[in-house]
């Protein structure tokens, strides 16, 4: 199809479906590496804030990934950056205490 032949309503970009389906991807990943990466921390450290802030992370993203499924993908995204982004600066913020 030519540039001419493009509908000028039409918006170039993923689908609905598609979107929702890399949101979902994309939050099961980010709960396998907070899972993962709380493993190692409690190898290292037994803090019950360590534990308490992946647990937030794990807990947001699996709001993140219903919220996709139900369709709510930029509530997901939103969710899903901002709980991620807390959970580490607050491990950050206490690793730096000690």
């Amino acid at each position: 199809m030519s540039e001419a032949n493009v509908d000028p309503d039409e918006h170039p970009g993923l689908t609905p479906r598609q979107a929702r389906r890399i949101r979902i991807a994309l939050s099961g990943g980010i709960m396998i590496a907070v899972g993962a990466v709380l493993a190692l921390r409690l190898g290292s450290t037994h803090s019950v804030l360590t534990v308490a802030f992946y647990g937030m992370a794990l807990i947001l993203s699996g709001s993140a990934l219903m919220l996709s499924r139900a369709g709510r993908t930029r509530w997901a995204t939103l969710v899903l950056g901002v709980g991620v982004a807390v959970a580490v600066v607050a491990e950050w913020a206490l690793a730096s205490v000690r």
